[in-house]
């Protein structure tokens, strides 16, 4: 009896993923038909309602009123309804990539996109059949970074955790390959797809704020965390650069895209790259871009241990 009620509940469970998926993907169909700005601006102000009133929203709370033991109440409230607008900009912002990014470096016009770190672009892109690793966090629009690298005829192959939905998943991995470049799911067999690229002289990029329970140990906000060494690791393998690149959302609807310097890595006595240092360092990076503007950051994740 208990094996029927768990296959009727897989079954339910796969019913309700792949209406919902159909639901999403009908959504997202019919805002093609908007203008992108009146689109977008709905969006943002429909999460703006409906995200506080999610269980995803006490989430959020805890971890704002943790990493900001200072913070008041109405402050930490504050941050997390930007965060909920942000998310609705984000969601809208897949139907519209190819008409909110304008950014042409051929081109010395000024629109949505600005770019800082254009010579480093150059400087990478003249670097051929060498390796390179880029990593960002979820900050902004981080969609928006593999799409400029590709205007700088950068190919990038991304590591990306899909949506827990199997059908929305396929269909944003689709999306993806077209938009984005390629992409590696984060499951078994993506360190090997990812060095494999690498040792082809290829260009890698990661989302280093994730939670991972197999991770080392560190600290994040002051608290304890774990984070994937798979960067640090490549890193130490190849020898390679690691450029540090963000998203930020600016007033009017524009945004910011950062490239950084190549990052120093930290490093053992044998003069190999030190995998648990290097680890903390890009949590210390992330940290500050979430310090510097923690309404673009996706607060309700469970990022610590609480």
């Amino acid at each position: 009896m208990k094996l029927i009620f768990f296959r009727i509940a897989i079954k339910l469970k796969d019913w309700w993923d792949w209406l919902w998926a159909h639901v999403v993907a009908a959504i997202l169909a019919g805002m093609k038909y908007l203008p992108a700005k009146a689109g977008i601006g709905f969006f943002a102000g429909l999460a703006r309602l409906v995200g506080p009133l999610t269980p995803r929203h006490k989430i959020a709370l805890d971890n704002l009123r943790a990493a900001y033991p200072e913070k008041d109440e109405a402050e930490i409230r504050a941050i997390a309804i930007e965060m909920w607008v942000n998310m609705g900009r984000l969601f809208a912002e897949y139907v519209f990539l190819d008409k909110i990014f304008d950014f042409d470096p051929k081109v010395e016009k000024a629109g949505l996109i600005e770019v800082d770190g254009i010579e480093l672009f150059e400087k990478i892109r003249d670097e051929k059949d060498k390796p390179h690793i880029f990593f960002t966090a979820h900050t902004g629009n981080f969609e928006l970074l593999p799409i400029c690298a590709a205007t700088f005829d950068l190919e990038v192959t991304a590591l990306f955790r899909p949506p827990n939905n199997p059908y929305i998943a396929r269909r944003v991995l689709k999306a993806r390959r077209t938009n984005m470049g390629h992409l590696v799911p984060s499951k078994a067999g993506a360190a090997w797809a990812l060095a494999g690229k690498l040792n082809a002289g290829g260009n890698v990029g990661m989302l280093v704020d994730q939670k991972f329970r197999r991770g080392i140990e560190g600290a994040f906000f002051n608290r304890p965390v774990k984070t994937n060494p798979l960067l640090a690791k490549l890193a130490r393998q190849f020898d390679c650069p690691v450029y540090p690149a963000r998203c930020i959302r600016l007033p009017s609807g524009r945004y910011r895209l950062e490239l950084y310097p190549e990052m120093e890595l930290p490093r053992d006595a044998n003069g190999a790259v030190d995998i648990e240092a290097t680890t903390q360092k890009l949590n210390d990076i992330v940290e500050s871009w979430v310090r510097e503007y923690p309404g673009q950051w996706m607060w309700f994740h469970k990022r610590w241990d609480m």
